[in-house]
C-alpha cells in the first residue's frame, strides 16, 4: 500500500501557495522553497520525500514562479508517477507532466518521429523473450527457458549501459557480470537479436530511450523544441537511473541545471538492470554549488523497526554504506521486531499463515498486511498456506487496478446511472451516493459479505469492495457529491493510475515491494542462500542484498516479523542457518562486526515447529527423512516428498480414483470461489490415488493433507476412494 492509498479521505486542494507547505517539517520545506535548481535531497525510507517533492512543484506552481506545462517530472515506475499525479493534483497544481523515463520519451519519439525520420514510428514489442528466441535459433544456440530469461536481461543490460554486442566481452568482464553462455555466444544473440528487429520493423522497451537520445543528439532543432517546453525537472530514485537515463536526462536539460533529484543510496538494489548510484553520489561533484538537504525523520517506522534498519546498515561496507542516512522515528514506540526459526519452508508458511489469521480476526485490516520474500518462486508455498488459513491474498506485480475487466465494467454501468439513473428501478431505495453505488454495482457482482475463498471470484469482489469503500469516503469529504462527481473522480484516478485500496494480504518479491509500506510485514526465507542469494558472490554483490534486506524492513509501519527455516523440505537435513545480516542484530546471534550500530534494544526470538509449538532456540534436530516409497532413495523435493516416491520411479496410481478425485476438486473449488490447487494440489491428488487410504489415519499420513483439509475434505476423499459416486455433489464445500 502506498502513502497516497493509505488513507482514501479526499483532502481539501490548499487554497494558496503558502498553505501548500503546512504541515511540512524544517527540512522537507526547505526542498519545497528551494525553487531553483540544483537541488538534491538525499531522502532516507519513509521520510516522505514524495511529499517534499510534490509541494515543492505544487508551491512553485500555486506562487507562480513555475509554469505547470514547463515541468516535467519522471520516476521508475508507472505507479510512482500515477500517485505523483495524483498529489498534485490534490495540491492544485494541475498540468503538471509526472511520467516515468520511457513514457517521456515514447510520447515525444512518437511527436518527433515523423519530422526527425519521417514515416510512422516502428511498432514497439511488449516482450522481447520471443524475439531473443527466434535470434538465438538464427544462431543455432539452444537455450533452455532460464538461459533464454537471463540472455535477455544480459541483452537489457548491454542496452541501458550503451554497450555494443562487440563490446560485450570486456564490458561485461569490467562490470563483474557472470555471462549466462559464453561471452561471444552471448554477443553474436545480441547482435542476431538487433538484426532481427530491423528485419522486422519493430523496436524494443530500451530502444525508445536510444532513439530518443540519437534524435535529441542529431537534431539540434528538436532539441530545442524539447528544452524550450520542459525547462524544470525534477526526478525521482535518482539512485536507480542507468547510463542511459543520465544520458537522457542531460540531452533535455542542454546546458541548463534547473534539476531537483532525489534519492537514497542505501536503497539501490537494481544494479543488475544497469541503474548505479554514481550519479546521485557525484552530484555535488558535477554541481558545485547544488543546494543538498537530508532528510531523515522517519514519519513511517517505530523506533524499533528504524533501529534494526540503522543497525542493518551500520555493517555496510563500500561507496552506498560511506553515505548512509541515519534516520530517527517520529513515532512512539512499538513493538520488537520477532525473529522465528522453523524446521521446514513449509512449517514457515504456515506459521506466517497461522500468525496472519490471528492478526486479521484480531481486527487488523488484511490490505495492512504484506509478506516479503527474495524471489517469485517462493510465492506459491504462501499462496497456499494462506488459502489453507482462509486468507485472502493478492498478488503485488498482477494487473493494474483500473485495468481489470470488472472494474472497467464497473465503470461503465457507474457512468450509464449517472446519466440515465432516473429510469433506474435499481436507485429508487438508494438515498445517497453510497448507496447508488452499492445498488449499481450489486448487479455486477457486490455483495455486502465477501464471497469464501481467495480465488477469482473473491479478487472480483475485493475489487468492486474498493469501489464501493472509496465511494463512501468520497461522499464523507464532499458534501453533496453526486454520482456524476464520482464518475469523474474515477475518470481523473484511472488516468494518474491513483487506484484505491483493495482489501487482502500482500505477497510480494523485496524487489517489487519498494516504494510500499504496511501497518504488518513479514519477511520470510531470510537464511543464507536466499539473503544473501546464492549466486551473490563480489563484495558489490553481497552488499546490494544487504540493502535489499534493508529495504524490506523498512516497508514495516509497526509490526515486522522475520523468519527462516532450517530445511528445504520436511524431512530434509536441517543445515541451513539465519542470514549473516541479522548477526549482532538478532537476540543470541553475536556482536555484529563493522560499524557500531544505532543504539536500542533487540528484537524477540522465537523458534516454532510444523505445529506450532514454542521450541528452542536454535533447533537443530534431526528428522527421519523421506524415502521413496519404490526405490528407498532420500527424498529432498517437495512434489517428490508428496508423492512419497521419485518422480520416474513406476506408479501404481488408480486412474479411475484419480479422475473422480479431480472432478470433485472442480466442484469444491467452484463453490469456494478458490484456485484448484487451493484445496489440493495435483501431486497430493495423485499420492491419494497412489496409496487409495483407507481411514482418516492413512490419509493423515499423506503430505499435503493437513489437519484442516482433513476435517473439511477427508469424508469425502475417503469415499472416493471406496468407490462411492456422487460424493459432494449435494454438499456445500
Amino acid at each position: 500500500m502506498t502513502a497516497a492509498t493509505h488513507s482514501t479521505l479526499f483532502p481539501q486542494v490548499p487554497d494558496s501557495a503558502d498553505a501548500v507547505l503546512e504541515g511540512l517539517d524544517p527540512e522537507q520545506r526547505e526542498v519545497a522553497t528551494a525553487l531553483r535548481g540544483p537541488v538534491c535531497v538525499l531522502a532516507g525510507a519513509g521520510t516522505g520525500k514524495t511529499r517534499a517533492i510534490t509541494h515543492r512543484i505544487a508551491y512553485g506552481v500555486r506562487a507562480g514562479i513555475l509554469q505547470p506545462s514547463s515541468v516535467l517530472a519522471v520516476t521508475f515506475t508507472n505507479r510512482a508517477a500515477g500517485e505523483m499525479r495524483g498529489r498534485l493534483r490534490q495540491l492544485g497544481a494541475v498540468g503538471v507532466q509526472a511520467r516515468t523515463f520511457h513514457s517521456a520519451a515514447l510520447r515525444q519519439l512518437q511527436y518527433f518521429w515523423p519530422k526527425a525520420i519521417g514515416g510512422s514510428l516502428p511498432r514497439l514489442v511488449d516482450r522481447k523473450i520471443q524475439l531473443v528466441a527466434d535470434a538465438a535459433a538464427a544462431c543455432r544456440i539452444r537455450l533452455d527457458r532460464g538461459e533464454l530469461r537471463d540472455a535477455t536481461a544480459e541483452i537489457e543490460w548491454c542496452k541501458v549501459t550503451q554497450t555494443v554486442p562487440a563490446d560485450y566481452a570486456l564490458a561485461a568482464a569490467k562490470a563483474g557480470r557472470e555471462a549466462p553462455r559464453d561471452p561471444a555466444e552471448i554477443a553474436q544473440l545480441y547482435a542476431a537479436y538487433e538484426d532481427l528487429k530491423r528485419g522486422r520493423g519493430v523496436i524494443d522497451f530500451e530502444d525508445v530511450l536510444l532513439l530518443t537520445v540519437a534524435v535529441l543528439q542529431d537534431r539540434h532543432d528538436v532539441a530545442e523544441q524539447v528544452r524550450t517546453q520542459y525547462q524544470h525537472f525534477v526526478v525521482d530514485e535518482y539512485q536507480d537511473v542507468s547510463p542511459l537515463q543520465q544520458r537522457l536526462l542531460e540531452l533535455w536539460l542542454g546546458d541548463r541545471d534547473d534539476l531537483c533529484v532525489v534519492g537514497d543510496a542505501s536503497q539501490t538494489i537494481y544494479s543488475f538492470t544497469g541503474a548505479t548510484p554514481d550519479h546521485l553520489l557525484d552530484f555535488r561533484g558535477r554541481h558545485p554549488g547544488a543546494t543538498v538537504v537530508k532528510l531523515v525523520r522517519d514519519y513511517r517506522s517505530t523506533p524499533q523497526v528504524v533501529h534494526l534498519a540503522n543497525g542493518l546498515l551500520a555493517q555496510a561496507r563500500g561507496r552506498a554504506a560511506d553515505h548512509r542516512l541515519e534516520l530517527v522515528s517520529q513515532r512512539p514506540a512499538g513493538p520488537e521486531p520477532v525473529y522465528t526459526e522453523y524446521t521446514d519452508e513449509p512449517a514457515e508458511a504456515e506459521g506466517a499463515a497461522r500468525r496472519i489469521r490471528e492478526l486479521i480476526d484480531s481486527g487488523v485490516p488484511a490490505a495492512e498486511i504484506a509478506v516479503l520474500f527474495r524471489t517469485n518462486s517462493q510465492s506459491e508455498t504462501y499462496e497456499q498456506a494462506l488459502a489453507d488459513a482462509g486468507v485472502a491474498y493478492q498478488l503485488r506485480g498482477a494487473e493494474r487496478f483500473f485495468d481489470r475487466p470488472e472494474v472497467r465494467k464497473a465503470g461503465s454501468s457507474l457512468r450509464a446511472a449517472a446519466r440515465f439513473g432516473g429510469n433506474d428501478s435499481l436507485l429508487d431505495d438508494a438515498v445517497d451516493l453510497p448507496s447508488q453505488v452499492r445498488a449499481v454495482l450489486s448487479g455486477e457482482g457486490w455483495t455486502p459479505q465477501p464471497p469464501a475463498g481467495s480465488g477469482a471470484v473473491r479478487e472480483r469482489w475485493e475489487s468492486l469492495a474498493a469501489l464501493v469503500n472509496l465511494a463512501q469516503d468520497f461522499a464523507a469529504a464532499r458534501a453533496g457529491a453526486t454520482l456524476s462527481d464520482l464518475v469523474t473522480e474515477l475518470d481523473e484516478r484511472a488516468g494518474a493510475q491513483h487506484a484505491p485500496t483493495v482489501q487482502g494480504v500482500t505477497l510480494a518479491s523485496l524487489h517489487s515491494a519498494k516504494g510500499l509500506e504496511w501497518d504488518v510485514v513479514f519477511l520470510v526465507g531470510v537464511a543464507e542462500g536466499m539473503m544473501p542469494i546464492t549466486y551473490a558472490k563480489t563484495d558489490e554483490q553481497i552488499e546490494e542484498e544487504r540493502r535489499l534486506l534493508y529495504v524490506g524492513v523498512t516497508r514495516a509501519r509497526a509490526h515486522l516479523h522475520l523468519s527462516w527455516a532450517l530445511a528445504r523440505s520436511p524431512g530434509g537435513r536441517p543445515s541451513r542457518r539465519p542470514s549473516r545480516f541479522l548477526k549482532g542484530l538478532r537476540p543470541g546471534s553475536g556482536t555484529a562486526g563493522g560499524r557500531t550500530a544505532a543504539g536500542g534494544p533487540g528484537g524477540v526470538e522465537r523458534g516454532f515447529g510444523r505445529d506450532g509449538a514454542v521450541a528452542a532456540v536454535p533447533r537443530r534436530t534431526q528428522r527421519t527423512p523421506a524415502r521413496c516409497r519404490v526405490c528407498g532413495r532420500t527424498l529432498t523435493d517437495a512434489g517428490e516428498m508428496k508423492l512419497m516416491r521419485c518422480e520416474d520411479c513406476p506408479s501404481d496410481m488408480d486412474e479411475g480414483v484419480y479422475e473422480r478425485l479431480r472432478e470433485w476438486r472442480a466442484i469444491q473449488a467452484g463453490r469456494s470461489g478458490q484456485p484448484a490447487f487451493c484445496v489440493f494440489t495435483d501431486k497430493t491428488l495423485m499420492a491419494i490415488a497412489e496409496s487409495v487410504p483407507e481411514d482418516e489415519r492413512e490419509l493423515a499420513r499423506i503430505p499435503g493433507v493437513g489437519a484442516r483439509k482433513l476435517n473439511r475434505y477427508g469424508a469425502d476423499v475417503l469415499a472416493i476412494c471406496a468407490g462411492q459416486s456422487g460424493v459432494g455433489l449435494d454438499e456445500d464445500g
